[in-house]
């Protein structure tokens, strides 16, 4: 299995103890929508999608030794795209 197919929305098999990253997201997302209370956040998109990509970006680039032509495609972007998040975010 492949580093890309594993972070796919899908349900952790029964016999792997660590839960699958959407149940980190959905539970993250519970939490901050109850921090809310009353107040509905009209940003809630953007606010979660800036709160993943950063430490994904991050970590990938570390991964990948900071070679953007891997991590675009680790990533499954284009090369272009990934330099503009990067520069979007601030990370080097």
């Amino acid at each position: 299995m492949n580093a890309v197919h594993s972070l796919r929305a899908e349900p952790a098999p029964p016999s792997h103890p660590q839960p699958a990253l959407r149940d980190y997201v959905a539970k993250a997302v519970r939490r901050y929508l109850m921090d809310l209370g009353e107040c509905d956040s009209h940003e809630l998109y953007d606010i979660v999608l800036r709160e993943i990509e950063v430490p994904m970006l991050t970590e990938v680039m570390r991964h990948c030794d900071g070679n953007q032509s891997r991590a675009a495609a680790t990533l499954g972007l284009n090369r272009a795209t990934l330099r503009k998040k990067l520069k979007e975010y601030g990370i080097s």
